[in-house]
């Protein structure tokens, strides 16, 4: 992509040395209230913000370039079965250690924070109300004129607005709730839908406010309209993708625009964080608790399985876009609803032996759920978190292999991994028995098949015992 160097570079050199300057780090843990806060924001900021602003202001008036976009790749590489033929039924062995499982204790519930305010912008976040300081300036903030002088016009004002004020309630709620990059992505999306009707408008605020959180986002124009551009620490599939600098943005919005825009190269000062989906922790939510019970048949005998759950922990989840697989495979089941779990599987599987644990784990996951494809079900691919799986009826082979993953690695501490076909996806795990097996860093690891309904571990589908998987996913 050839660039216009010389209107680019001449007002960048500016402001790419105030980007070089040391800024005091803000710790929420440091700061007890907004005055804190604001003391510490002042002392660290207080000539080099508003020079920071106007370079960044002076950097957009240069030359923007044309980039174009390129769709990331699919999940699977072929479609999935439509339909998948369970195999006979087989006895099922008893080897290995004696079962004891040991239910996890009801963690004390934590009431999702109200962040109160005597007055300011009421923003609905998966069931809790909280309340954001909007300078009124803001409002005042259009995409007008339809071009990059818009831009420039929106950003100015965004910049002359007393702002920090609601960087530290979306620093503070952020915290109280625990949220993840994701999660704050969408609380900002949020704060920016309810301070603006207009779509453009509205990105634009949240494209101001993602780069003072430190998160690298751009803005393009597309046929009069603003794009946003995220830059983000996993691969977004199925996604428009632009590389800028050598670096990777993708459009994370449900409609996204697609083909070229125009924008410009060089991040805001400090704005370097890309965003990152893990879920390593799971959000602090509001609790509207619901139950499953889910019965499944192992030897011709029913067994049943109750838990609750958190819908609006659902409704987060049902949000992410599809990413790497290892974001799915490593988020960890709602506490409450795993002490259910083994809470319920405790008097079928204690004094049994480790094999038959494995292969009752994999009965539950391959016959309490339906098999339909993301397609039937949702109209596009989607992978489920764990947690997921087990609230929805049906679900197809990835949605299997990270919820058995889940209960093999948390109930038993096996080593797991996810198996990758090009249409399809297992698991294996790290254990001594004889069957189908791949080999992962040099070490053997046995199959089980979640999809495969009355498999047991060791037996792999016809179709992909001679078939070198595309990849492995790893739990952490």
């Amino acid at each position: 992509m050839q660039h216009n160097k010389d209107g680019e570079q001449k007002s960048f050199n500016q402001f790419g040395r105030f980007s070089l300057l040391l800024i005091a780090a803000f710790s929420l843990a440091e700061a007890g209230s907004f005055k804190d806060f604001q003391r510490v924001q002042n002392a660290a900021f207080s000539e080099y913000k508003d020079k920071k602003d106007t370079a960044f202001e002076s950097y957009l008036k240069s030359q923007w370039s044309e980039y174009n976009s390129f769709i990331s790749p699919s999940l699977y590489k072929e479609a999935k079965p439509k339909v998948i033929l369970p195999t006979s039924i087989k006895p099922v062995l008893a080897r290995g250690p004696n079962i004891h499982l040991k239910v996890l204790k009801k963690a004390q519930k934590q009431a999702a924070p109200l962040l109160k305010t005597s007055k300011g912008l009421e923003v609905g976040f998966f069931g809790s109300l909280l309340h954001f300081s909007v300078d009124a300036k803001v409002k005042r903030a259009r995409f007008y004129p339809q071009n990059r002088n818009g831009i420039i016009n929106a950003f100015s004002i965004f910049a002359s607005s007393d702002y920090n004020r609601l960087l530290y309630e979306i620093k503070k709620s952020s915290k109280s709730m625990k949220l993840n990059d994701w999660g704050v992505y969408l609380l900002v999306q949020k704060i920016a839908g309810k301070t603006f009707n207009d779509l453009d408008d509205k990105k634009l605020f949240a494209w101001f406010l993602f780069n003072k959180l430190g998160y690298d986002t751009k803005v393009g124009i597309h046929a009069q309209h603003i794009a946003l551009l995220s830059r983000t620490k996993q691969l977004i599939y199925a996604a428009a993708k632009y590389t800028i600098e050598g670096k990777n943005y993708f459009l994370l919005s449900k409609n996204p625009l697609s083909g070229a825009l125009y924008t410009y190269s060089k991040s805001y000062p400090n704005a370097t964080k890309a965003l990152d989906f893990s879920l390593d922790t799971l959000p602090l939510l509001v609790q509207n608790t619901q139950t499953k019970i889910r019965t499944f048949s192992m030897q011709n005998r029913q067994y049943s399985v109750s838990y609750h759950y958190n819908k609006n922990l659902i409704d987060f989840m049902n949000t992410y876009p599809q990413v790497s697989y290892g974001v799915y495979f490593s988020a960890p089941l709602q506490k409450e609803t795993l002490s259910d779990i083994e809470r319920s599987l405790k008097p079928y599987l204690d004094g049994k032996k480790m094999s038959y644990g494995l292969d009752f784990l994999l009965r539950f996951v391959q016959t309490a759920f339906k098999y339909e494809r993301d397609q039937q079900q949702f109209g596009k691919e989607k992978v489920m978190f764990a947690q997921e799986t087990l609230y929805y009826d049906k679900s197809d082979c990835e949605d299997r292999a990270t919820l058995y993953a889940r209960l093999v690695k948390k109930l038993f501490g096996i080593s797991v991994v996810g198996v990758k076909y090009a249409n399809h996806m297992a698991t294996a795990l790290y254990i001594p028995l004889e069957g189908a097996s791949v080999h992962v860093h040099g070490k053997r690891y046995v199959i089980a098949d979640p999809t495969y309904i009355n498999a047991n571990v060791g037996e792999s589908m016809p179709k992909y015992r001679s078939v070198i998987p595309d990849k492995f996913i790893y739990l952490r």
